[in-house]
């Protein structure tokens, strides 16, 4: 019995101990590894995610203007959670994976990439015609140069423009009849002061419209019509310029990203930027630079030395005469036969670009010109010999906008337009990448503020002449959040599209009728490139590729020349950058026509939708009706 009764107690206690020995071993073991609950994906960087096909209700941007409307970037900070109650510290736990922004995709009827007034008044059109329309914009403003110092339209005839650009130039006159828009001067001075405009008296009290502006106005007029639309912008979003970054179903253009992911998708695309770059990662057939004559037998195209602009008196050497010390700043190459080069064509050369200047002389509104960081007196050398050769000014244009303030241009040989500064030997501003571009725009800028304080400061500058621009100065009540620059550098020109027709010389000289396509609108301005280089020829200088010849009458526009071949692409306009040669997109090349032709090019994208067909089938009666319902102006 004891035997027995021994093994059971043995048995009990080898039990015990077994069962003690995997409680321990299991009270050690590591707690379990689960992984850590996914962290919401932060809203996108624009508005509300829209189901395919279908767009959100467009929210309102909720800005005050003038100042600019904030992108959908941000989705509104999340209530602060309440301190919650002391809790036993955990079991440790492995450090969670941060949480993944996941990229959006945005689908809309119409896609708008750019923030010029083309996207706008596009935009605008493509919501009167009940269609989802989103503008993806590269920047933080809108209203492209309008905004940005050009108050000065560039028209010679006030009845080619229709339109919701006509509506624009409506809104502008309506602001200024409030007492609260004027402060140094009242209308009625500035009406009396018979201030002309090119397409006609500045304040039209007639045709109730306003073709001068002061840029803060532009910039609120666009304001606060996209608010009042409830147009959805997409602000600072550049274009992902990388292959694959557009995307095509078949030849339809589905959709394209932008750098930090964010996917558009769209039924139809429009490039209303000034630089094209949709156009170029759509990889649609552009050029830059400028043809030779023979290319379209353009009397005007290619290289161009004119004896009449050289720039006199004036010696072109680091060391007057002497030949071996080099040349001065702002020369770009010696021609050796001007006759030889004559009407060649060049791939990268580009007319010259600038800023346009707000300035006044208010004492209590005026902001003294600065010396910049980096000033370089070599770089005004050339300016210092002009005056020295005689010229006395004036250096830059001071049309008169309300309020005593001007929209400064370039005027004179030397000024504000950087001469070669766009540019190099195989490339140039269009082409470079968005960091050389930002070198760009800010070697343009040190150049023009520089020239600026060296006319009102520099010893070399004579007295009389340092007396009148010192007198000058930036508007304070401009460009505010800028540091009273500008927003945006003038481009005049970067890309052209190759389209299904190419817009030419005689097209704006000597116009004619396109029977077998729909005008879409008119230009009416002069032939207008602003020189392209400086060059050495027999040991002068001259301003080569300068054009400026006057046209007879306003010339239509044809849907062909914004839209590409079916073969390319089926679902894409580009009123700005559209297909034209270099001399006949300097007559096309201004404000109110980017408007007339973004609204047409939205009319034709919608109607395209609504059809069922490519943008090269859309229905030429059924446009040219819509156009004309709209106020377009399609012939005189």
């Amino acid at each position: 019995m004891w035997t027995s009764s021994r093994n059971t107690i043995f048995n009990f206690l080898f039990t015990l101990c077994v069962v003690s020995s995997f409680i321990i071993i299991v009270s050690s073991a590591p707690a379990e590894r689960r992984a850590p609950a996914p962290a919401p994906v932060p809203a996108p960087e624009a508005a509300p995610e829209a189901a395919p096909e279908a767009a959100p209700e467009p929210i309102p941007n909720p800005i005050p203007a003038p100042e600019p409307i904030p992108s959908p970037e941000a989705a509104p900070e999340p209530e602060p959670e309440a301190e919650p109650e002391p809790a036993p510290e955990p079991a440790p736990k492995p450090a969670a994976k941060p949480a993944v922004n996941t990229p959006k995709t945005y689908s809309y009827d119409v896609v708008i990439y750019g923030n010029t007034v083309a996207a706008l008044a596009a935009a605008i059109q493509t919501l009167r015609m009940k269609k989802t329309v989103a503008i993806v914009c590269p920047g933080s403003t809108i209203g492209g140069l309008t905004a940005s110092g050009l108050g000065w339209t560039d028209a010679k005839d006030g009845r080619s423009i229709g339109g919701i650009a006509r509506e624009f130039y409506s809104k502008v006159y309506n602001h200024y009849l409030k007492a609260g828009a004027w402060k140094y001067e009242t209308r009625d001075n500035y009406i009396g002061r018979r201030i002309g405009a090119q397409p006609g008296p500045a304040i039209d009290t007639g045709k109730k419209v306003q073709w001068t502006f002061e840029p803060k106005v532009a910039e609120y007029v666009w304001e606060q019509w996209v608010k009042d639309g409830k147009i959805l912008i997409y602000r600072n979003q550049q274009i992902d310029r990388s292959p694959k970054s557009v995307t095509y179903k078949g030849t339809n253009i589905a959709s394209f990203k932008t750098l930090d992911g964010t996917t558009f998708a769209g039924k139809m695309f429009i490039d209303a930027g000034y630089e094209g770059d949709l156009m170029e990662s759509a990889g649609i057939p552009f050029r830059t630079g400028r043809e030779s004559r023979t290319d379209y037998n353009e009397g005007a195209a290619g290289v161009y030395v004119n004896s009449k602009n050289t720039l006199t008196n004036i010696d072109p050497y680091n060391k007057k005469g002497n030949p071996d010390s080099g040349l001065i700043s702002g020369i770009q190459r010696v021609i050796k036969d001007p006759v030889a080069v004559s009407g060649e064509g060049d791939p990268y050369r580009l007319q010259s670009y600038n800023y346009r200047l707000a300035l006044t002389k208010m004492p209590d509104n005026k902001i003294d010109f600065i010396k910049p960081a980096g000033y370089n007196e070599t770089d005004y050398e050339i300016l210092f010999r002009y005056i020295e050769g005689g010229y006395k000014g004036p250096f830059f244009t001071s049309q008169l906008m309300p309020n005593l303030k001007t929209d400064s241009n370039a005027q004179g040989q030397v000024s504000t337009d950087l001469i070669g500064g766009n540019f190099d030997d195989d490339s140039n501003y269009a082409l470079d990448s968005y960091a050389q571009r930002a070198a760009t725009v800010k070697k343009h800028k040190l150049w023009t503020q520089g020239f600026l304080w060296t006319l009102a400061n520099h010893p070399r500058i004579p007295e009389s002449i340092r007396n009148a621009y010192s007198a000058w100065g930036l508007a304070k009540d401009e460009f505010v959040k800028n540091g009273n620059w500008p927003y945006e550098m003038y481009i005049r020109e970067a890309r052209r599209m190759h389209g299904a027709y190419t817009m030419a010389q005689s097209n704006v000289q000597k116009p004619v009728a396109f029977e077998d396509d729909s005008i879409i609108g008119m230009g009416s301005y002069f032939l207008d490139v602003h020189t392209v280089e400086r060059v050495l020829v027999d040991g002068k200088i001259y301003d080569e590729g300068w054009v400026h010849i006057t046209t007879s009458r306003p010339f239509p526009i044809p849907l062909n020349s914004i839209i590409t071949n079916s073969s390319i692409a089926t679902n894409f306009l580009n009123p700005v950058t559209m297909s034209a040669t270099h001399i006949a997109y300097s007559a096309i090349r201004m404000e109110p026509c980017y408007m007339v032709m973004g609204q047409s090019a939205a009319t034709a994208a919608v109607l395209a939708i609504e059809q069922g067909v490519s943008i090269q089938d859309v229905d030429r009666a059924k446009l040219t009706a819509r156009l004309n319902a709209d106020k377009q102006v399609l012939t005189l």
